[in-house]
């Protein structure tokens, strides 16, 4: 068995958060020998290994120099989505990677199969390694090109932390008008909004602003001035990429 093999079967994945977690607990569930580790646990043995840095990004870059000053790994990579391969680089390692999961991760014990996973490599033997990694973890392994990461990771962000927002924002407006229970009230419309959207894109868009009710739209905008601080600044800004994106679509 080569070295990167028998290395990606006995990965080293320091950072028990919920990310590291998850991905150790995959890794097993494939038949990996997985060493868990927490900072206090030490960097010793880890010459030859490959090591996944699952802690939080301002911490990737120190504890890479720190590995550096204690062995030689044979790869090292990091979890993040937004933080590039140079935090890597005083790690001392042959080649680094990156292997972002596209997915929430609420907890220690989330089920990554079948999950997108953002893989980058310093080389193509890196990114092999990175995406075997993916696939051994159950994951579906896409590259992301090292310049384009933070907008990758923009992306990533929109597209769960702002639906979150959003959605959170509809249901405290309904509280506020007494409607009960707003997050079960708003589940089937968000449900299939969701769903229209991966079926059919930006043509899923419905609403005054699609259809071209202006005198809708200002009505909004005069009820949300009262509903709270900056409320209106909110709406405008969603309703001003709405239309952008309704042109669009007429346009094609």
């Amino acid at each position: 068995m080569k070295a990167s093999e028998a290395a990606l079967r006995a990965p080293v994945i320091i950072g028990p958060g919920r990310v590291g977690r998850s991905i150790a607990a995959a890794a097993a569930k494939s038949g990996a020998t997985v060493e868990l580790r927490g900072r206090a646990d030490g960097l010793k043995g880890l010459e030859g290994r490959l090591v996944l840095l699952c802690v939080p990004d301002s911490e990737i870059a120190p504890l890479a120099d720190s590995i550096g000053g204690a062995g030689t790994p044979l790869l090292v990579g990091h979890s993040s989505g937004a933080t590039g391969l140079d935090a890597l680089a005083g790690a001392g390692a042959g080649a680094v990677f990156s292997l972002h999961p596209l997915q929430t991760v609420p907890d220690g014990a989330t089920d990554l199969n079948g999950c997108p996973a953002a893989i980058a490599g310093s080389s193509q033997k890196a990114l092999d390694l990175a995406g075997q990694l993916a696939k051994m973890t159950g994951m579906r392994p896409f590259v992301v090109p090292e310049k384009d990461r933070v907008i990758y990771h923009a992306a990533a962000s929109i597209a769960s932390n702002f639906l979150v927002t959003i959605e959170q924002t509809a249901a405290e407006l309904l509280g506020g008008i007494s409607v009960e229970d707003p997050r079960e009230i708003l589940e089937p419309l968000v449900r299939r909004s969701l769903d229209n959207w991966i079926e059919r894109g930006p043509a899923a868009l419905t609403g005054p602003i699609a259809r071209g009710d202006e005198a809708t739209v200002e009505a909004h905008r005069q009820a949300l001035a009262g509903a709270g601080p900056g409320m209106v600044r909110f709406y405008d800004a969603l309703a001003e990429r709405t239309r952008e994106i309704a042109g669009q679509r007429r346009s094609r």
